[in-house]
């Protein structure tokens, strides 16, 4: 609940009007029956029209002035309901933003995007309800049965036997369903993280016409979800029954008794019809507890799942690192550094050490699983190694601002990595001050500006969502564009011409030299590799060599044995 009140807090004040409104409705209710019974008394009964005028346009007009307080308790609710949903968004955004790398396996994204939207629209919901009717519906049991007793306290005496019983199942029926309703939202987010891998992979499961499999896994899905909602919505609909049994024998009582007491004498018919009046609206109170709880459930099991992602304590911080430190060279060291994944016990990277020079352009080559990608992700800080040191500019990186050094690295993931937008916006992603001219030489250097300048709306033509209308070889060329126009110290691809064919890649590597930058390419061409100034051999996590094309083809077998398959057009090395 601390949730609640942490973001309800800029709007309290619309909040406390909207209570402050719902007390006058709630008043209004509660005077009602008593005017009601006064006016069959002294009105009905003794067939005087003017004291039935008189009750009834009271009656009549605080009727009118509870739905107008309604319609503004209403809006101001909603007012603060839209604007607490709208901060919880904001920050939750800002929170995952604000993750170490590390921490983003912590949740699928199906289940961030189900917290961004079931979740805090469930909060939201829940929070408007309190303000229009969960609020109203305990007090108006309350007030009822006060004014019960202020009008007969003999026939309102059923309500101190009848009312307990309904509450302590209810209470029963809350703590139930709250664990029934994670389990359901659980079950939400493993339908939506199949529909994203289904969608992401449409076109390999046409290619491989795995239909068939995929609707399996999504029935799958979709019937534990159906099942779970299915068996916590019966449950909760089965209370409903339980609580009307309740209500309409104590309704049954009341007229029995009030019967009886009306023949001695003892009591009124206005009375009796007064009580009748408050045991139906406290019926309809305690009916809408059904539905209250199954509100109140769902948001429960939802605050619960946004504190997960708000309790995440380890995010990018800049508190250790060196204020105004900023790399100038490029330059580069590995010191005995070695590496495990969060939650794994195998080492990946052991004991790396080497050094690069600034403006050195280096490839990086080992099979699949070496640890090359890896060894990438420690430099921008995504991950810190268990042991060792990495230099910048003979600086560890400790010493930076991690914005600040990575501001100076431009970086080319393994898989293209495109934005739903325009050309324009994906290239100016790396630099957002960059001029059309600066952007167009950028797409000159990663060979791309031609087929762009072919387009008919040219860099404001539209990209599908992950680049979904390009090629492999398009993608990756929009994502060196990107690299290259942060103009960065040390510029990182990560098997990024894997789709180019030789002359392409040719001219881009050749239009690279002019950027004065530290390269380092993680590659499986010797074409490729041959064109850098040294080539780091990675085996399983250790350095295996690094040198030159030329040395590696005189030292290193596995070196060798890679340039003799490619020469001789037999597979790449694995």
């Amino acid at each position: 609940m601390k949730l609640i009140f942490t973001y309800l807090k800029p709007y309290r004040f619309s909040a406390i009007f909207a209570l402050l409104l719902t007390f006058v409705e709630l008043a209004t209710d509660l005077a009602l029956p008593l005017m009601l019974a006064k006016m069959i008394n002294e009105g009905v009964i003794h067939k005087d029209l003017q004291v039935v005028i008189y009750w009834g346009s009271i009656m009549i007009g605080l009727a009118l002035f509870a739905f107008f307080a309604g319609i503004a308790n209403s809006f101001y609710g909603s007012y603060a309901s839209s604007g607490f949903s709208h901060d919880i968004r904001a920050d939750l955004f800002n929170k995952i933003q604000n993750f170490a790398y590390k921490n983003m396996n912590r949740f699928p994204a199906s289940a961030l995007v189900t917290r961004f939207t079931n979740d805090v629209r469930q909060v939201q919901n829940t929070l408007f309800m309190s303000m229009r009717i969960m609020a109203k519906a305990p007090l108006t049991i309350i007030g009822s049965i006060i004014m019960a007793f202020i009008v007969d306290a003999k026939i309102a005496v059923v309500f101190l036997i009848t009312i307990p019983i309904a509450l302590v199942f209810l209470a029963w029926v809350l703590r139930k369903s709250g664990r029934q309703f994670k389990r359901v939202q659980e079950n939400v987010d493993e339908v939506n993280r199949v529909m994203q891998e289904n969608l992401s992979g449409m076109r390999l499961i046409k290619a491989y016409l795995r239909h068939p499999y995929e609707e399996e896994r999504f029935t799958k899905a979709n019937h534990s979800l159906s099942e779970e909602t299915r068996d916590t919505f019966r449950f909760v609909e089965a209370s409903m029954p339980v609580l009307l049994v309740i209500m309409n024998a104590t309704i049954i009582f009341i007229l029995w008794f009030g019967h009886k007491e009306t023949l001695a004498g003892t009591s009124s018919i206005g009375n009796v019809v007064a009580i009748v009046n408050y045991a139906l609206r406290i019926s309809i109170m305690v009916s809408t507890f059904t539905f209250i709880t199954l509100a109140i459930s769902r948001a429960k099991a939802s605050i619960e799942r946004l504190n997960d992602v708000f309790a995440i304590k380890e995010t990018d911080s800049d508190q250790e690192q060196v204020l105004g430190a900023i790399p100038q060279s490029g330059s580069l060291a590995f010191n005995n550094v070695s590496f495990i994944y969060p939650d794994s016990d195998r080492t990946i990277l052991h004991d790396i050490s080497f050094t690069v020079e600034s403006g050195e352009r280096i490839a990086i080559m080992g099979a699949t699983g070496s640890g090359k990608t890896t060894l990438f992700q420690l430099i921008p800080r995504l991950f810190d190694p268990i042991s060792g040191e990495i230099q910048v500019d003979d600086r560890s990186l400790a010493g930076y601002k991690t914005e600040s050094m990575r501001k100076q690295i431009g970086f080319v993931p393994q898989e293209a990595i495109l934005f739903s937008g325009t050309i324009r916006e994906n290239i100016l992603f790396g630099n957002e001050q960059a001029t059309d001219e600066e952007m167009e030489q950028a797409a000159k250097d990663a060979q791309i500006h031609d087929l762009i300048d072919s387009l008919d709306d040219r860099y404001d033509t539209i990209i599908g969502q992950k680049g979904v209308n390009l090629s492999g070889g398009q993608k990756q060329r929009i994502s060196i564009a990107r690299a290259l126009i942060a103009r960065p110290l040390i510029l990182m691809l990560d098997d990024s011409t894997s789709a180019l064919d030789m002359a392409t890649e040719s001219r881009l590597l050749h239009a690279l030299d002019k950027y004065e930058c530290t390269s380092l390419m993680i590659t499986q061409k010797i074409q490729t590799a041959k064109k850098a100034n040294r080539i780091l051999l990675i085996e399983n996590g250790h350095v295996l060599a690094f040198d030159s094309h030329e040395a590696l083809l005189k030292s290193s077998d596995l070196y060798q044995n890679i340039a003799h398959s490619q020469t001789e057009g037999g597979a790449l090395h694995e």
